[in-house]
């Protein structure tokens, strides 16, 4: 973690040197790990005993957050502090691990996202014909991404969607979990309906 404040030093003819604190900027986070492609003691498999996912798929979905023009959620938790935050992804560096077929190491920074937005004044007309303005505060910014659906065409399984979208066919039982569909209710899907993705 990197913190550090925006200060600036002036020279001034009859004082010298003088620092002027300012805000701090914004905070860096910065680690390294490694996306295992093999079962290592320390790794926690899924119920099925593999792995959870292929490991490039955990590399094309870090960059697709970074295509995404949107603030992630980083969320740490301690055994000192825990951290809670939005984060934009600065870098995100990955390589091949010599001498460990297919274990991915990989190094990301991330810095505190802060939600903005202009400041909306709205005049109100008073009973002596002057008017003065007021100040509207901001409401909380919405960092929540937008349910994705899909509507269901001739020939479409969960399966398929769950491939199209999710970019792995065996995670259609999320699709099936979020949209309350019964084993029964997956041999009579009806076209049309539009269902909810993960």
């Amino acid at each position: 973690m990197r913190e550090k404040s925006n200060g600036k030093t002036y020279d001034i003819t009859t004082l010298g040197e003088i620092n002027v604190i300012k805000s701090p900027s914004l905070t860096e986070y910065k680690f390294e790990g490694i996306f295992p492609a093999q079962q290592y003691p320390f790794v926690i498999s899924n119920a099925s005993g593999g792995l959870l996912e292929p490991v490039l798929f955990y590399v094309e979905l870090i960059k697709k957050w970074m295509e995404s023009k949107r603030p992630i959620r980083f969320v740490f938790v301690g055994s000192n502090f825990d951290i809670n935050t939005p984060a934009s992804i600065e870098s995100f560096e990955w390589r091949e691990v010599a001498g460990s077929p297919g274990d991915i190491e990989y190094s990301l920074t991330l810095k505190k996202y802060v939600f903005y937005a202009a400041k909306k004044v709205v005049p109100i007309a008073q009973a002596a014909s002057k008017t003065s303005l007021v100040k509207q505060t901001a409401t909380r910014p919405d960092d929540r991404q937008q349910p994705k659906t899909h509507t269901l065409k001739a020939g479409d399984s969960l399966w398929s969607v769950a491939q199209k979208h999710l970019g792995n066919g065996a995670r259609y039982p999320e699709i099936q979990k979020l949209n309350n569909l019964s084993d029964a209710d997956l041999k009579r899907l009806q076209i049309g309906k539009v269902l909810k993705l993960p």
